[in-house]
């Protein structure tokens, strides 16, 4: 079984201020710093810290170099990734002192991922590998389309929440992992469990994994319905919390753990990237989330 995540690669831009700019104000920051972001590339990073192998492909511009560097030195193998001639898609983050963020992207190179190029890469992959999507690159619905056909374990992360993901077909989808706000848009409740009936009605055989921001997170399937409440730490930048979630809870699924062990490895290793500056920079190495929960059972013994 092999692990591809066809995703973004980003540069994050993150300026820390004291809140979050409303409409005509002006506020100074007071640190800038720069990052290498993007869901795609923080989710590769996050499964390959996790200790599992995972495949990259998306589309890298000008000014990216930094990314296909980075996402090597954590163990990604990059040999997928496209080089074209166009700014790379980049990231706009404001951060407060309370650790609460605001993004808005521009797509560049991420917005050229094109249907040969998606043919290409998908010839090297067969059925039951597993195939991580988000939605911030083009093209989503044709590579699920692609991937259904060849018989691949799709799963969606469906964020940002727009427009596109409405044309996927989420019968297709073998796991589906959101937050309150996307399960929201998707089944019009705000209640997660009335949200789990939606997709338990229209879905049946898809798996959900949802997250509950401060209330944790519950995941359920046709035989299983596990939770998990989040580890209490000083948040520090929240940025790539969702995505160091998402890779180590894939990473679990690939090795075939139990889901309550997923849960809980999951939710503390987004807890340590919280407490952390940066997007990709944040995410833990598993060594440091195992410790991290042998000491919290130890000290609640």
């Amino acid at each position: 079984m092999k692990i591809l995540n066809f995703g973004s690669c980003n540069i994050d831009y993150v300026y820390s201020l004291d809140h979050i700019v409303s409409p005509g104000e002006t506020e100074t920051t007071y640190k800038m710093e720069t990052f290498s972001g993007g869901k795609g590339l923080n989710q590769s990073i996050a499964v390959a810290k996790a200790g599992a192998k995972i495949f990259h492909a998306g589309c890298i511009g000008e000014g990216g170099q930094m990314l296909e560097d980075m996402m090597k030195s954590s163990g990604v193998d990059t040999t997928y990734i496209k080089k074209v001639p166009e700014k790379n898609g980049h990231a706009i983050i404001q951060v407060t002192a309370k650790g609460e963020n605001s993004i808005f992207l521009y797509p560049g190179s991420n917005a050229m991922v094109e249907k040969d190029y998606i043919d290409s890469v998908l010839a090297d992959f067969s059925e039951n590998d597993i195939l991580l999507l988000q939605n911030e690159i083009s093209n989503i619905d044709y590579i699920v389309e692609k991937a259904y056909e060849k018989g691949m374990c799709i799963i969606l992360n469906p964020s940002p929440f727009n427009d596109e993901i409405k044309k996927i077909d989420f019968n297709m989808l073998s796991y589906i992992i959101l937050n309150e706000v996307e399960a929201k848009a998707v089944s019009g409740s705000e209640d997660a469990k009335e949200s789990l009936a939606f997709f338990q009605k229209h879905y049946p055989d898809l798996k959900v994994m949802l997250t509950l921001g401060g209330r944790g997170c519950i995941y359920k399937d046709t035989e299983i319905e596990a939770s998990q409440e989040i580890f209490p730490v000083e948040v520090v930048d929240t940025t790539a919390a969702g995505d160091t979630f998402t890779g180590y809870f894939i990473a679990g699924i690939a090795s075939g753990d139990d889901t309550k062990e997923i849960l809980k490895t999951a939710t503390m290793a987004s807890a340590i990237a919280v407490s952390r500056e940066g997007a990709a920079p944040s995410i833990p190495e598993k060594c440091e989330v195992l410790k991290a929960i042998s000491d919290m059972e130890k000290a609640n013994d």
